[in-house]
């Protein structure tokens, strides 16, 4: 095989590798990898504001509030006023939520997170200089997206 259908092959793979675990994250729990990021951001420091999750997501307000009213509809956070600023609206985790990411599987993106963290320094910045430049290949590189790997629209999973 030669190297341009063998770097179209490890394209594919990652594609395959990211919607199949979104499969099957949604088969198991019923959530989206974007939720379950949702769920461990709040869990991690406790309240939260929508504001301090998109930064954290690198998208948009109004993805947050998509993502909060389906997650608060499912039971797996609550709001509640700050009692510092009543106008500051706090996100906790409820039972549910707290069960839910207990038991969802990790995410292929947690399962990349902890190896690639693992790696010197050096190879990570090579990895991500070649991820870089496979952007660049595909025109993609000017397109904006979020620290997430899940396959098709990121609001579509809210």
């Amino acid at each position: 095989m030669n190297r341009t259908n063998e770097s179209l092959v490890a394209l594919r793979r990652i594609l395959r590798a990211t919607e199949m675990s979104s499969q099957q994250l949604a088969k198991s729990s019923g959530l989206t990898s974007v939720q379950v990021r949702v769920l461990n951001i709040i869990s991690e420091h406790g309240d939260h504001v929508p504001k301090e999750i998109a930064l954290r997501l690198n998208v948009s307000q109004a993805t947050v509030t998509a993502l909060i009213q389906r997650l608060e509809s499912k039971g797996l956070i609550a709001r509640r006023r700050s009692e510092r600023d009543r106008r500051q609206v706090k996100l906790a985790l409820t039972e549910a939520g707290a069960s839910a990411l207990e038991q969802a599987p990790d995410a292929l993106q947690q399962i990349y997170i902890k190896r690639f963290e693992n790696l010197p320094a050096w190879e990570q910045s090579m990895i991500v200089a070649a991820l870089e430049r496979v952007a660049h290949l595909m025109d993609a590189e000017n397109i904006n997206a979020a620290p997430i790997l899940e396959h098709g629209d990121l609001a579509r999973g809210a």
